[in-house]
């Protein structure tokens, strides 16, 4: 990517004075501090010290990074998620290695939302490294917390692309008190550095947002990234379990390829997304939102759409049942 200016006079909203010095409360009361041990992220060490570093952030990040060439990607991840996991790394590393991509995770420990001075000081240092200048692309993806980091953070790397699965613009109540999840998490400071998720996207090149418009809370974050650089794609009727449904329907890592290339339109999304007409968990979840709402007819056509094209007995039984049929 090319040399730019330094961006942080973007990674300050408007009026918030520039302040090198600025001391705020870090991640840690939602962190609940360090894990005990570290033979979770041995894994992760014995990479680094191939072909990149596993570096501790604070007392509750860390930043772990894998070099190849020429493309980067840039990830967000709890490190429960990667302690629960069998090989111990990151969910995009085997994507990466597969298709020759550097992988850069910033991991965290607890509801931390990335909102911590470590995590600020050291993108702080990568834009004084130049560090992004070394790719060609530079892609940030992240789906609901791990998107509003992908989104605030990309304005370290100019010209970057953004990948972001339901993100959340922020957290701060005076713009999006609406949002009742997360609350613990609206103690962190989101009004200071990388606070506004949008305006932080300014200096992209291309931004994706993946969201459910037919779900209020990730619909009306959408609504806040308004820019012509902002694509929404829409994977209707998914609520809280898009980012799980778009993994068991493999498509993430369709997309971040895509997304990679600057190929990503809402045309080829569409013919991606068609693959959950077979995912069981989306039909189900489909089928009873139907009978939540006391709409027989429409499960019905669920049913048969469903059983047209698949074996699904549990279907077949529901259509037998609505149909009065045996």
């Amino acid at each position: 990517m090319p040399a730019t200016a330094s961006p942080f006079p973007l990674a300050f909203p408007s009026g918030c004075p520039v302040m090198t010095d600025l001391v705020l409360h870090e991640a840690d009361p939602l962190s609940g501090g360090p894990v005990e041990g570290d033979d979770w992220l041995s894994a992760m060490d014995a990479i680094a010290e191939d072909d990149g570093y596993l570096e501790p952030l604070g007392k509750a990040h860390w930043a772990f990074f894998a070099e190849d060439r020429p493309n980067l990607l840039v990830t967000f991840e709890r490190a429960e998620s990667i302690r629960a996991r069998e090989d111990q790394l990151p969910a995009a590393y085997a994507m990466c290695k597969a298709r020759g991509w550097s992988l850069l995770t910033l991991i965290a420990e607890g509801e931390t939302w990335w909102r911590d001075r470590a995590v600020w000081g050291y993108f702080d240092r990568l834009v004084d490294d130049a560090f992004f200048d070394d790719f060609d692309q530079v892609l940030f993806m992240g789906a609901g917390p791990a998107g509003h980091a992908a989104c605030a953070y990309a304005v370290t790397a100019p010209g970057c692309r953004v990948l972001a699965i339901a993100p959340r613009a922020t957290l701060d109540p005076d713009i999006a008190g609406w949002d009742r999840r997360n609350l613990a998490a609206r103690r962190l400071d989101f009004r200071s550095r990388y606070g506004y998720a949008p305006d932080m996207t300014e200096g992209a090149g291309r931004v994706w947002l993946v969201h459910d418009p037919l779900h209020a809370p990730d619909a009306m974050h959408a609504a806040l990234f308004r820019a012509p650089w902002v694509t929404a794609l829409k994977a209707r009727h998914t609520g809280e379990t898009i980012e799980r449904t778009l993994a068991g329907t493999r498509l993430i890592d369709k997309l971040a390829e895509d997304a990679m290339a600057g190929t990503l339109t809402p045309a080829g999304f569409a013919r991606h997304w068609r693959s959950r007409r077979s995912y069981p968990p989306y039909l189900r979840g489909l089928l009873a939102q139907a009978a939540a709402q006391k709409r027989p007819g429409l499960e019905a056509m669920i049913c048969r759409s469903v059983t047209r094209r698949m074996r699904a007995p549990r279907f077949a039984a529901r259509l037998a049942e609505l149909t009065g049929q045996k």
